[in-house]
């Protein structure tokens, strides 16, 4: 019986392994059950309802994600929270941007939560 030593610290070892298909069905898996839950916690919270949970795979990995179709970094204040701020928006009836307050609101952890991540200090981003 031969011996067979495996570098298992190696790139090719490792995209072997993580190309499984046993592991890919795995991580799929695992990444429906986060991105079911993450759902359920953001549908608690949703005032307006335009952000939302979604799942990608890139080449390897499997992502979950919380988007906001908005484009205001809305999905990094909904998970890290936000100081008060103002900031201009454009106003079509005026037609001219205005200012406008944003108040501060705490963090969801959502993402931190549901992969059972530790959820930071409360280092806030600023808009």
């Amino acid at each position: 019986m031969a011996d067979v030593y495996w570098p298992m610290g190696s790139k090719r070892g490792n995209k072997i392994i993580a190309t499984n298909p046993g592991v890919q069905n795995f991580l799929r898996e695992i990444t429906f059950e986060m991105a079911s839950h993450a759902s359920v916690l953001l549908v608690q919270h949703r005032a307006e309802g335009h952000a939302s949970i979604e799942t990608d795979h890139g080449d390897v990995d499997w992502y979950v994600v919380l988007t906001d179709e908005r484009g205001e970094k809305a999905a990094m204040s909904i998970e890290f929270g936000r100081e008060e701020s103002e900031i201009e928006v454009y106003d079509a009836v005026l037609g001219r941007k205005v200012p406008r307050k944003l108040g501060a609101t705490q963090g969801l952890y959502i993402l931190h939560d549901v992969t059972q991540l530790p959820r930071r200090s409360k280092r806030r981003v600023k808009l």
